[in-house]
């Protein structure tokens, strides 16, 4: 008999544990890889209070209006300047090029910015970092502008989605060095996708 209560008890924990581990939450396949980074302690941005009772980030419903094609104008002899951030820290970045798109048939216009120290960086040789502030900043999105992230393209257009704008670091933790958002980055429109404000605990 007591070699049929040990499976029993095996299967039982077993049940109890799969039950415990929650789902990862969110719409789209991006939204999901962000709930799974911000839950893995290894990795997570988050404050280790806010960890703990960390579920999901709240994103805005997918917006097909802001998933658009953009055209890519380089800008090779752009010199490099120090962005600055949330610290003192001062980061060497240039403008890449200037991203010209149309949202609900307006044109706007966007800086990409390439950061020096990345060039040498394996895997991050084309990388393109995309900052940017709009309408909706102190509101329903963190004050201090949000962020995209773009490889170099292999033509001049690219697919620029702001269902993907995520908030810097530091919105959830302090710790963090953040660059600031350039003036000249600024949207004037709401744009309601991607990553929403964090709620601290």
């Amino acid at each position: 008999m007591k070699y049929l209560i040990l499976p029993i008890i095996v299967l039982f924990t077993s049940l109890s544990c799969a039950q415990k581990k929650e789902p990862i939450l969110g719409e789209t396949s991006y939204q999901k890889s962000q709930n799974a980074k911000f839950k893995d302690a290894s990795e997570s941005p988050l404050t280790a209070k806010d960890l703990k009772t960390f579920k999901a980030l709240d994103f805005y419903g997918f917006n097909e209006d802001f998933k658009v094609e953009a055209e890519l104008k380089p800008t090779p002899n752009s010199e490099y300047f120090e962005m600055q951030t949330s610290t003192g820290r001062t980061p060497l970045y240039r403008v890449y090029g200037v991203l010209h798109f149309k949202i609900k048939g307006k044109p706007y216009q966007l800086n990409v910015y390439q950061n020096k120290e990345l060039l040498t960086t394996e895997g991050y040789e084309d990388y393109l970092f995309l900052p940017f502030i709009d309408e909706t900043n102190g509101d329903t999105t963190y004050g201090g502008g949000r962020y995209i992230e773009l490889r170099i393209p292999a033509s001049n257009m690219l697919i620029l989605d702001f269902n993907e704008a995520f908030n810097p670091y530091c919105a959830y933790n302090p710790k963090y060095s953040c660059p600031v958002v350039p003036l000249e980055n600024s949207l004037d429109l709401k744009v309601e996708a991607g990553v929403k404000a964090f709620k601290k605990h």
